[in-house]
């Protein structure tokens, strides 16, 4: 696991960086999985699903304070290690940003200082904000189903507070498919 949360290059190679990002099921996972595929790239699973999954199944806990310092080092981990296979693109799903806001939200505004230090030092090209359009799927880990449209302003806000380059993504898959691919094809000629 990364000693910091500190992004690495990928030995020179200096891919796009997008991140798809928004409230719970929302469509985040099927995106990156997709997009990753259709521009035969790497995407970065959401490592906070992997963590807590694995913690509910030995010990039968959920999510606590002390275990967002290990979710955003493993988050940053698996994005070093496929921004180091990754070609031109490598898909995000989520980034720190989003731990942070989950974790501002569930913890009464508190968030460790470093994942906002490194929430403000780390660079991402543009950023896929998913709409509350589809419908809610219920998993273990998921808890909040009449949250989604107050969750989509706090996550639209916290992108407008950076000042980050987002675009909403709303419809079926495929209309979210296309919308990104256009984009996608804006930020490739830049």
């Amino acid at each position: 696991m990364e000693k910091t949360l500190k992004q690495s290059t990928g030995d020179g190679n200096h891919c796009i960086k997008i991140v798809l990002y928004g409230p719970e099921s929302t469509g985040k996972t099927t995106l990156a999985k997709q997009l990753a595929a259709h521009y035969n790239t790497k995407w970065v699973p959401e490592y906070m699903r992997e963590y807590l999954e694995k913690k509910w199944e030995t010990q039968q806990e959920t999510i606590t304070r002390d275990d967002l310092i290990p979710i955003a080092k493993g988050q940053i981990a698996s994005e070093n290690k496929a921004t180091k296979k990754a070609t031109k693109l490598l898909f995000c799903d989520t980034n720190l940003l989003e731990i942070q806001v989950y974790s501002e939200y569930y913890y009464n505004g508190f968030c460790p200082s470093e994942i906002k230090k490194a929430v403000e030092e780390n660079q991402y090209h543009h950023y896929f904000l998913t709409y509350v359009d589809v419908p809610w799927e219920a998993d273990k880990l998921r808890d909040r189903p009449n949250d989604r449209i107050k969750m989509f302003t706090i996550f639209e806000a916290e992108l407008r507070k950076k000042k980050l380059p987002y675009t909403i993504l709303k419809g079926s898959v495929e209309q979210r498919m296309k919308a990104a691919i256009k984009t996608i094809e804006e930020l490739s000629k830049n």
